[in-house]
């Protein structure tokens, strides 16, 4: 989509503020990195190897995923269930994803650009923002975003253990307070509780904030497929997401022309 996004003229590396949740914070550490589109785009394209991560989420782990969003009706004791969930839950096989993460970061610390990545604590249910403020590796921080509650393990930092940022909200887009104009590229719109959802994060950030959200259509889902974390569905879904940013470029343009 960014990739895409740059061929109407748009480039999303120039904006002030970028933020990650989940597999977000690796796209939002890449695009802050000096690495070119074309080149990261490349790299979607390229058959996974023997290995890589091959994590799968079935339904009984969908269920717990709604169940938590939904009950109880506190939002931080509900991550804080779905927390004790994940440090019981028996991790899945194969390379660790720290270090596959760390290796397809592009960069070994916190870029210059303002870049804010997202996790929960998997005790407390609190809500953490990570940042070049926090003094943790970035590694660290996108790994912990991307430690997908009962299939991967939570992420220690700082005597903490840390689950990924969307247990909290999808794209947590009410981080981008301040900014006058936002682009929200969300794999996922729906959510169980109307305070996360992208709507509502977004009316927030007050009057006169113009903002879009981007989600994928039709065709991105199909390529996507049902099992979002294989690496198997990578190269179909990088074309479908670049074929759709043609079809949205004009709204985006707009919304983030002064």
């Amino acid at each position: 989509m960014v990739a895409g996004l740059a061929d109407a003229g748009i480039d999303l590396r120039s904006v002030d503020l970028v933020v990650g949740t989940s597999a977000g914070s690796i796209v939002g550490a890449q695009l802050t990195s000096d690495a070119p589109l074309e080149r990261l785009y490349a790299d979607q394209l390229i058959e996974p190897s023997p290995e890589e991560v091959n994590a799968r989420m079935g339904l009984g782990i969908l269920f717990q995923f709604v169940l938590a969003a939904a009950w109880p009706r506190d939002p931080l004791r509900a991550r804080a269930r779905m927390g004790r969930k994940a440090l019981a839950a028996r991790p899945a096989s194969g390379r660790n994803p720290r270090e596959a993460i760390a290796e397809g970061l592009l960069l070994d610390d916190w870029p210059e650009k303002a870049l804010k990545v997202t996790a929960v604590d998997a005790d407390s249910g609190e809500f953490k923002v990570f940042d070049r403020e926090s003094r943790v590796p970035l590694a660290d921080a996108v790994a912990a975003s991307c430690a997908v509650p009962l299939v991967w393990p939570p992420v220690a930092i700082d005597g903490h253990r840390y689950m990924d940022g969307g247990v909290r909200s999808i794209t947590n887009a009410d981080l981008a307070a301040g900014c006058e104009r936002v682009v929200v590229i969300a794999p996922v719109v729906v959510a169980m509780r109307r305070s996360t959802r992208i709507d509502v994060q977004l009316a927030r950030l007050g009057p006169g904030v113009r903002s879009i959200v981007v989600s994928p259509d039709r065709a991105a889902r199909k390529a996507i497929g049902r099992q979002v974390l294989s690496p198997e569905r990578r190269p179909a879904a990088a074309r479908a997401g670049r074929a759709q940013a043609a079809l949205v470029a004009a709204r985006v343009r707009e919304v983030l022309t002064p």
